[in-house]
């Protein structure tokens, strides 16, 4: 019997290229297609997958907002996270220029309950998990002004910087040199990893 799959992307041609490859594999079909959270969530409500891969940067909802709408309608359906950083509350996570092979050894290793992280992946996360060790009694002391924790939480949303710009009034160059600031008292590189200590010491919220 095959694995029902639902692919979450807001890139056409990353869905159809995911669809050809699972295509070439009897073991999986994809169910349904949606091109953010919020239709993923409205799709959600007559299609039941076995599994979700899904894009974390998304318009109206992102990944991370749609896996906290699953979390709470108590939809337990793995999710597989699709981006080039870290994200929160997936069981997996998959770079996107990662080939069929990648693909289907995370695939299988999250439906068998299993939790995997590839390589370059997993080096993001120790060095996450590091600074906040590293940290742990400074995380009451972290203090981000009001217009950091804004920014901070429109990512967490899955804006982009011009958005985040367009929305505060300000240039993308404004946006850039805020996410330094933020990153240097957080003591973080990219802005996913950003988030993921942003979330945990409760700063942001989705």
């Amino acid at each position: 019997m095959s694995r029902k799959v639902m692919i979450v992307d807001d890139h056409i041609y990353i869905r159809e290229g995911l669809k050809l490859i699972l295509e070439t594999n009897q073991s999986y079909e994809v169910v349904g297609e949606a091109e953010d959270g919020a239709a993923a969530i409205q799709l959600l409500e007559s299609v039941k997958p076995d599994v979700i891969l899904m894009d974390l940067n998304m318009p109206r909802m992102s990944g991370l907002e749609a896996i906290q709408a699953m979390k709470d309608r108590q939809w337990d359906i793995p999710v597989v996270i699709m981006n080039r950083g870290l994200a929160l509350g997936a069981k997996g996570y998959l770079l996107k220029d990662a080939g069929s092979e990648p693909l289907f050894r995370t695939l299988e290793s999250v439906l068998r309950g299993e939790t995997l992280l590839q390589p370059a992946v997993m080096e993001r996360v120790l060095r996450v998990k590091q600074s906040q060790e590293n940290t742990s009694q400074a995380k009451a002391e972290t203090v981000l002004t009001d217009r950091e924790c804004y920014i901070l939480q429109a990512i967490a949303r899955g804006s982009r910087n011009k958005e985040i710009a367009s929305d505060m009034g300000i240039s993308e160059r404004t946006v850039k040199a805020y996410l330094t600031n933020i990153y240097n008292k957080l003591g973080v590189d990219t802005r996913s990893e950003a988030v993921a200590i942003a979330l945990d010491r409760g700063i942001v919220h989705l």
